[in-house]
């Protein structure tokens, strides 16, 4: 007598194991993520055929160089979008610290460590103000951070006469963090590691990200629940410009000297870009560093191929633009909120 086995299927009950596993990666990995991933490929094999050397792996080494203060921009913009704010003023606060980290190692006798703990002690600072300016002057983020902006380019520039301030490539440390490798990667992209580790563990697994995220879904259910929303504020700023300080060290590092504007001018928006393409909803709540710096890489690489191809530069500041509408757009679309001055 010969029995039959039935094979596992969703009509006999038992689950359909590959399609559920793939459904669920698919889902860890996130639309959003998988449209950048997509783009990045698309990218890299378009500037690929045009430019034989453009896949190679110094040129590799070259955009995650080139990606890695944007990068590090951009992680802590997302956190501050995800905790419902936005700061224009990161850019400005690279070049101040840039200027800085110079001026002060050049004073202190050629101590890198000088240079390096007033640059970070200049971010705590100006992030700190921010926040208060925002949260007890009662300031619209976008407006005290483009105030910010303004006045923190006009300080670097003040106290370096606008010039490129000091040489630090004759100290050990800094030619390290610039232009020094570990395990055959550029000591800039295992400090952008670290830090988007550190942010992306925090954001997901602690209380502190969870509430990150509960100020930007709602302010008002968070305060009610307990949370001193003034205090997380301030933090984030204050976050904010400790890493753009470590963004104005290693531009100072990569470049030689201080950079009262050289290099940081516009990195405001790609930070911005590279968040809202990266998931984050520009009114909180919403976001991960993941899709972050899959956007950084896309911008990269697409800085990178258009330069390379010889493209004018003027070209790479349109591309970002469209991509930032584009992603609100996209936002918008999905949210289905509608427009304003149409119909619904």
């Amino acid at each position: 007598m010969s029995t039959t086995t039935a094979r596992p299927t969703a009509e006999n009950g038992a689950p359909h194991r590959p399609t559920k596993n793939r459904a669920s990666l698919l889902a860890s990995i996130g639309g959003q993520n998988l449209s950048l991933i997509g783009a990045l490929v698309l990218v890299l094999a378009l500037f690929g055929i045009l430019n034989d050397n453009f896949l190679s792996i110094t040129n590799m080494q070259v955009i995650a160089e080139a990606a890695t203060i944007t990068g590090l921009l951009a992680v802590v913009q997302t956190v501050v979008i995800i905790c419902g704010g936005l700061d224009i003023s990161v850019g400005s606060q690279v070049g101040i610290a840039s200027v800085v980290s110079a001026m002060a190692f050049t004073s202190a006798g050629s101590n890198a460590l000088a240079g390096i703990a007033a640059a970070i002690g200049i971010g705590i600072a100006v992030g700190i103000l921010n926040g208060v300016i925002i949260v007890y002057g009662r300031v619209n983020p976008t407006i005290a951070t483009l105030a910010g902006l303004a006045a923190y380019k006009g300080i670097a520039q003040l106290v370096s006469n606008g010039r490129a301030q000091g040489y630090v490539l004759n100290n050990d440390l800094f030619v390290f963090l610039g232009r020094g490798k570990i395990a055959g990667l550029p000591v800039m992209v295992w400090l952008l590691i670290v830090v988007a580790t550190t942010v992306h563990l925090l954001l997901k697994y602690t209380d502190i990200g969870r509430n990150i995220y509960a100020i930007g879904g709602n302010d008002t259910a968070a305060r009610l629940a307990g949370i001193n929303i003034n205090k997380y504020l301030v933090s984030v700023y204050a976050l904010i410009g400790i890493v753009a300080a470590l963004a104005g060290i290693l531009l100072t590092a990569r470049t030689g000297s201080g950079q009262p504007t050289s290099g940081s001018e516009g990195l405001e928006l790609k930070a911005i870009t590279a968040a809202a393409l990266g998931g984050c909803a520009l009114k909180g709540g919403k976001g991960g560093i993941g899709g972050t710096l899959l956007a950084v890489a896309l911008l990269g690489c697409l800085e990178n191929g258009l330069t390379v191809e010889g493209i004018n530069s003027f070209w790479q500041n349109v591309a970002q633009g469209a991509l930032l509408v584009a992603a609100v757009v996209i936002q918008q679309r999905r949210s289905g909120e509608r427009a304003i001055g149409l119909p619904a």
